[in-house]
């Protein structure tokens, strides 16, 4: 981590490059794991297949909740009017719903044109070269680069810097720096002066938040995990928690609403994360909610308590508790989250009584009792000081009798 300003290291002429974090790759490299664990379908990103009817015809439902980029309720409400059918539909479709393309006007236009409600007119063989696969209409920063050297004459650098100046999550008025010199550029190339207007205002939409067309390319294979295998896709989503729009009781109830079996959280069968399990069909498993999912259970408690499991359920919850060592407090938070009902059969409010009855520290008279066992085994374990007693003992004993 650099915590210099990127401005100055853009003057000092360093090369600064982003690594950014991004938690649906961690679901996805957990879901195509238990996708070749548990159904042997070994997958990665790239192999996913392609264009999938299903995929879209889910899509187009806006049937979205957990999918990366198009979960929001905006995003769902585009989606059925976008109707994506291809892959750059989907680019499309993440990237329009975004404030740069709101505040530049550039949404209803494309919509229109995409419903043939608005005939779609491009000026110059130019023009449609950059705008041809968005309809004339400019949605990603690499489009506005592109217009501004096609149609207006910049060069490389200057159309790097109309792009630093659109990358901005700030509107800092950085854009319109640009006006004269991308308006006149246009008028001179033979671009009647409203064209090159409407032109940089929907640029300087970007100026607010604009978005790269590589970003926009990512919704694509969550979508396809959700829709063939829902089971996977539940169990990886709640183990990448927490990310993105929705709780976990969200995300499991669209999963039941999809027909996926979740199991409850269970003492002797919930393991950390969440695990697939058999069921009676084959292509189809159980999610069985992990112990990550308790409110408040920490790691180390959770891993102690799974270790003591090993092969041997637990019987009752003063086995759990003798055998764990988990301080009581955890095992009321298991509790709360109703994990004793299925194994053990007690139901919240009973499991909770039965772990008042336990105590962390022994009872007084117990500690006292404990205590003096503890003193006279370390004393007999001390064979030379009880000896050098008995020799100091002996010794007084001669003397008194010698002086008798």
């Amino acid at each position: 981590m650099i915590e210099w300003d990127k401005d100055d290291i853009d003057a000092l002429k360093f090369m600064k490059v982003d690594c950014l974090a991004l938690g649906m790759l961690s679901c996805m490299k957990r879901g195509l794991d238990l996708l070749a664990a548990h159904k042997g379908v070994t997958l990665d990103l790239a192999s996913i297949p392609a264009e999938d009817p299903r995929t879209y015809a889910m899509i187009r439902k806006a049937d979205t909740i957990g999918v990366f980029q198009i979960e929001s309720r905006a995003q769902m409400a585009m989606l059925p009017r976008i109707k994506p059918r291809t892959f750059y539909d989907l680019v499309i479709e993440v990237a329009i719903v975004r404030p740069g393309p709101i505040q530049g006007d550039m949404v209803h236009p494309y919509l229109r044109r995409r419903e043939g409600r608005e005939e779609v007119v491009y000026p110059t063989p130019e023009l449609e070269k950059v705008l041809g696969k968005t309809l004339g209409v400019p949605l990603f920063q690499e489009q506005a680069m592109r217009v501004a050297i096609e149609c207006a004459g910049f060069t490389a650098t200057e159309a790097d810097q109309l792009r630093r100046s659109m990358a901005t999550f700030k509107f800092t008025g950085g854009v319109s720096h640009f006006r004269d010199k991308l308006v006149g550029g246009m008028v001179a190339k033979g671009y009647e002066q409203a064209f090159a207007e409407k032109t940089f205002m929907q640029l300087e939409g970007f100026g607010s938040y604009g978005f790269p067309e590589s970003h926009a390319a990512s919704a694509y294979a969550s979508s396809w995990l959700k829709c063939h295998h829902p089971d996977v896709f539940c169990a990886a989503l709640l183990n990448a928690q927490p990310m993105g729009f929705y709780a976990p009781a969200q995300i499991v109830r669209d999963a039941r609403d999809h027909g996926v079996e979740v199991r409850p959280v269970c003492v002797n069968a919930s393991r950390w994360d969440c695990t697939l399990e058999p069921t009676n069909r084959e292509d189809r498993f159980a999610v069985r909610l992990g112990l990550r999912m308790v409110r408040g259970l920490s790691n180390i408690n959770a891993a102690t308590m799974i270790g003591a499991r090993a092969d041997k359920p637990f019987a009752s919850v003063d086995d759990l508790w003798r055998r764990c060592g988990v301080p009581a407090a955890a095992l009321a938070q298991i509790a709360e989250a109703d994990a004793f009902q299925l194994s053990l059969k007690l139901a919240r409010r009973e499991a909770l009584w039965a772990i008042k009855a336990l105590r962390d520290e022994p009872l007084p008279l117990f500690a006292a009792a404990s205590a003096r066992e503890a003193e006279t085994l370390a004393e007999i374990s001390e064979p030379r000081l009880i000896s050098g007693r008995w020799r100091r003992a002996a010794r007084w004993s001669r003397t008194t009798a010698t002086s008798g």
